[in-house]
C-alpha cells in the first residue's frame, strides 16, 4: 500500500499548494508524477475523495471527453445505458439490500467498510460475491469476485460483465478499456492484504474523526451482522482483520459482453493481469488529473469514438478537422 500512502499525501498537497515531488516520494511501485502545469484536476473536482476506477477508465477512453464531463457535468444517460444499470442490479440478488440511515462521512465509511466485510465473508463461504466496494487511492467496486468451483485453486477470480445493445463483438479500444478496469480491480483487490492501513493519512485527507460516535441506526446495522461497534474507529479495525483474510486473485482476469435484449452471451475474454502495462495505463492518467500535462484527444485510428460524444460540437478537434 505504499501507492495509498504516497497519493493521499499527494491529493492532500493540491489542498494547499503545487505538488512537489516529494509527495509521493514514497510510491515504489508507481514513479513519481511531473510537476503540475495548473491546478489539477484531482483538487479542483475530487478533493477529499478518492479518485474513482471509472474516472481512471474514462481519461483513458479520451482525456478531453473527460475534461469536459468534469467541467460541465455527465450528459443525460441514454436508455441503453439505464437499461445496462438495470442488468447489474438483476446480477447483485445474490446481495441482500439494507437501507440504513446516513448522516456524516464517517457513517457512510463505516457502511462501505462492514459491506466490504459481509460481502468477503460472502465470498469465502459461498464462493461468490458481486459489487463489492474496494478503497486505496482509487475506489471501486468489483462486478463479481468468484472462487474457483474445481477446487484447483484457493484463489479467487475477478469478472467484469458488460452488456452490449447490438449483437456485435466489442472493439479493441473498448477491450483494451475493460482490461484496464479489471486490472485497477485487481490492483485494489490485491493489496488490500499486503501492507499497514494508512489510518493515520486516511483520517486527515479524508477529514473523518477516528472517535466519531456512530449513531443508533448505524450501530444497530453493525450489530445485525453480528459485530460491536460504537466508533468509527471500531470499525476500521474490523475492516483490517478482514484485509487480512483476503486471498490475492487468480493472475487470469475475465471479461464477459452480454446482449442486453436476452442477455445472451456475446463473448468472453479471459487475459492476464500486465503489471507493466497497467503502471503505464495509471501513470498516464494520473498526469492527466494532477495537471502535469494537458488533455489529449483521441487518437485518429479511434476516432469514430467522437461519433458517440456529447461534446462534440463543442470539442476543438472537430474544429480542426473535417469530422471523427
Amino acid at each position: 500500500m505504499a501507492l495509498i500512502v504516497s497519493l493521499l499525501a499527494l491529493a492532500a498537497a493540491h489542498r494547499c499548494a503545487s505538488l512537489s515531488r516529494a509527495a509521493c516520494s514514497a510510491a515504489g511501485d508507481i514513479d513519481d508524477p511531473p510537476l503540475p502545469l495548473r491546478r489539477s484536476l484531482l483538487a479542483r473536482f475530487r478533493e477529499r475523495r478518492a479518485l474513482a476506477v471509472i474516472d481512471i477508465t474514462a481519461t483513458e477512453w479520451c482525456d478531453k471527453q473527460m475534461e469536459f464531463v468534469l467541467e460541465h457535468g455527465r450528459p443525460e444517460r441514454t436508455e441503453a445505458m439505464k437499461a445496462g444499470s438495470d442488468r447489474h442490479a438483476q446480477l447483485e440478488e445474490v446481495i441482500e439490500r439494507v437501507d440504513v440511515a446516513i448522516r456524516t462521512a464517517e457513517e457512510s465509511w463505516a457502511v462501505k467498510f462492514m459491506n466490504f466485510i459481509v460481502g468477503t465473508n460472502q465470498l469465502l463461504f459461498d464462493g461468490i460475491t458481486r459489487e463489492n466496494f474496494r478503497w486505496s487511492w482509487m475506489a471501486g467496486v468489483i462486478d463479481e469476485i468468484r472462487m474457483p468451483t474445481d477446487g484447483a485453486s484457493s484463489h479467487p477470480i475477478l469478472v467484469d460483465t458488460k452488456t452490449r445493445s447490438k449483437p456485435t463483438i466489442p472493439s479493441e479500444a473498448h477491450k483494451r478499456n475493460g482490461r484496464l478496469q479489471l486490472m485497477c480491480y485487481k490492483y485494489l483487490w490485491d493489496n488490500l492484504n499486503t501492507e499497514k492501513f494508512p489510518a493515520e493519512n486516511f483520517f486527515i485527507y479524508f477529514d473523518l474523526n477516528p472517535n466519531f460516535l456512530l449513531s443508533d441506526d448505524v450501530k444497530w446495522y453493525i450489530s445485525s451482522l453480528g459485530f460491536d461497534a460504537k466508533t468509527f474507529e471500531d470499525v476500521l479495525k474490523y475492516f483490517k482483520v478482514t484485509c487480512h483474510t483476503v486471498p490475492r486473485s487468480q493472475e487470469q482476469l475475465l471479461l464477459r459482453y452480454e446482449l442486453l435484449a436476452d442477455h445472451s452471451l456475446l463473448v468472453e475474454y479471459q487475459f492476464p493481469y500486465d503489471a507493466r502495462w497497467f503502471k503505464d495505463q495509471i501513470q498516464e492518467a494520473l498526469s492527466f488529473w494532477v495537471g502535469a500535462r494537458e488533455a489529449k484527444f483521441v487518437i485518429e485510428e479511434e476516432s469514430w469514438k467522437c461519433q458517440f460524444c456529447k461534446f462534440v460540437s463543442n470539442c476543438p478537434k472537430m474544429a480542426s478537422t473535417s469530422g471523427c
